[in-house]
């Protein structure tokens, strides 16, 4: 088997191009596509029924947040056209002002946000709440690809190189903090992780950094009171069934009520505001609740395909020699995976309770939006690396 390196790591992903040439041919990845298109209707009508019975009670209006979702994903689909229509140079070009942009935004936030729930995460711009760690995530991503292709040789050569974007991480991870915003700071923590291993960063520094990192978030969770009382819920939620525990209880009950094949959609009575964050935060319990474990399994494997794709985008970029595109790739599907892994195993128990949206799936605008500006952008990588593909192969046909 052909074996290719990436940044002095070994990369299984090729053994998988045949497969992928000789399933698309087309200019764009048609699979990703069409799977992002079932996921996000597969969303549309959880979030319809997940919510209509506290919207009824808020706004007399059943169909209040089935509504605003549609604005959201017609905003989205705007957003993602325009992205589309950019080429990937333009993100590697501004960078460093997309950068300074997501940092004015939470600045902005701790001065100007709107504080929901004890957490000041959102700029008011109307009838729209923008929640400004959801582009802070996408810019860093991008700063970060971008860095890891103009500094390529400091990363993997000297520990200042491989230190140089932890800085920033800090800065972003600080503003986050004090919203607060653990869940969001996990989430960039982790795939910064894999992408400067994957980039070639040392074996101890890759150690080094994740045993700090565990460090940090175990300082974090020990000396706030409502995080600590977070772990313990998780730990035995059923101590506190009324109390500190009463979400995620709520949560494996609705996981228990829909068995193999669920009640049925519309049927789920835990969305009857028994679990809060129903539509959003906690929209696959009703999935599991109303589709069972068939329909979670089926939603899963959708999203796994849709992060396997994307990485198989990384993968022929880098094989092109086209890095930031590789790199930027590889950033965003590891964002979506663990993003996913995160919701699914904080609705299920696995891991403690956190505020974050099920990508592609959960009610909450700037999420829904920046993700799909994230996926028109994997498409845009994706449609890059294929002209550049067509392009050397009539050069090999006319020579």
């Amino acid at each position: 088997m052909k074996a290719i390196m990436l940044g002095g790591r070994f990369n299984p992903l090729p053994r998988f191009d045949a497969w992928w040439q000789s399933k698309d041919q087309g200019h764009y990845d048609s699979v990703f596509l069409t799977v992002l298109m079932l996921v996000l209707a597969i969303g549309f009508v959880m979030v319809t029924s997940a919510s209509i019975p506290v919207a009824e009670r808020l706004y007399d209006n059943p169909l209040h947040f089935t509504i605003r979702h549609l604005v959201y994903l017609g905003i989205g689909f705007s957003m993602a056209l325009v992205v589309m229509r950019l080429p990937v140079s333009f993100w590697h070009n501004y960078n460093m002002h997309l950068l300074f942009s997501a940092l004015l935004l939470l600045i902005l936030v701790l001065i100007f946000g709107r504080n929901v729930n004890g957490s000041t995460r959102w700029l008011a711009l109307g009838p729209i709440n923008i929640q400004a760690a959801e582009p802070a995530k996408l810019y860093f991503f991008v700063y970060l690809a971008s860095y890891l292709v103009r500094r390529h040789e400091q990363v993997l050569e000297n520990l200042m190189g491989f230190i140089k974007p932890l800085i920033m991480l800090f800065v972003f991870a600080v503003l986050l903090l004090m919203q607060p915003d653990l869940g969001t700071v996990i989430v960039m923590f982790a795939t910064a992780v894999v992408l400067l291993f994957l980039a070639g960063a040392k074996l101890w520094q890759f150690i080094g950094l994740m045993l700090t990192g565990l460090a940090a978030v175990g300082v974090l969770i020990f000396y706030s009171e409502y995080r600590w009382r977070r772990v313990t819920a998780f730990l035995d939620p059923w101590a506190d069934p009324f109390g500190s525990g009463y979400q995620l209880t709520q949560s494996l009950m609705a996981f228990g009520r829909g068995g193999w094949f669920g009640q049925g959609l519309g049927n789920s009575i835990q969305k009857l505001e028994y679990l809060p964050e129903a539509h959003t935060d906690f929209i696959i319990a009703v999935i599991g609740e109303e589709a069972g474990f068939l329909g979670i399994a089926v939603l899963l494997c959708l999203l796994f395909i849709l992060v396997f794709r994307a990485l198989m985008m990384g993968n022929r970029a880098l094989q092109k020699g086209m890095s930031f595109h590789g790199f930027l790739a590889y950033a965003l599907a590891i964002w979506i995976g663990f993003q996913t892994a995160v919701n699914a195993g904080m609705a299920s128990g696995m891991l403690p309770t956190k505020g974050m949206t099920l990508p592609f799936v959960s009610y909450g605008g700037s999420s829904l939006i920046i993700m799909l500006m994230a996926a028109a952008l994997l498409l845009r990588i994706d449609f890059e690396v294929r002209v550049q593909g067509k392009q050397a192969l009539s050069g090999v046909k006319h020579e």
